[in-house]
């Protein structure tokens, strides 16, 4: 079972930044795709971005496009999530997942393994 440690999360105001980091000691990361997701109170689980295997492509919903970065250090198995310009309604569990095929999806039910999350509150 691959294991997925979150890091990072914690309680802003409006308008700051976080980074949260996500470390495996899994010798394959390379070669699987990751994601973030994230989960707010009452509300489903909604894909935040996404990056492939080399780290060379991600994606972003268009709520977050320009504000969050998604980076990967194959070297170091962990991936990064910086957040910039935080809101209040992004106020939810961050998790980090990975893809063990390594291809492209944005359907957390694609992902195969989980992080326990952490937690990012934005106060207004």
């Amino acid at each position: 079972q691959v294991r997925l440690i979150e890091s990072g999360g914690g309680l802003v105001q409006a308008g700051d930044s976080l980074r949260l980091s996500c470390a495996t000691s899994e010798r394959a990361f390379s070669g699987y795709a990751m994601a973030w997701f994230r989960q707010g109170p009452g509300k489903e689980r909604e894909l935040v971005s996404y990056i492939n295997r080399s780290g060379g492509a991600t994606y972003y919903p268009r709520s977050v496009k320009g504000r969050f970065t998604m980076s990967r250090d194959n070297a170091k198995n962990t991936v990064y999530l910086q957040m910039n310009s935080l809101r209040p309604d992004e106020t939810a569990i961050y998790y980090c997942s990975a893809k063990e095929d390594g291809t492209c999806a944005t359907s957390w039910e694609n992902f195969d393994y989980w992080g326990q999350g952490t937690q990012v509150t934005v106060s207004s």
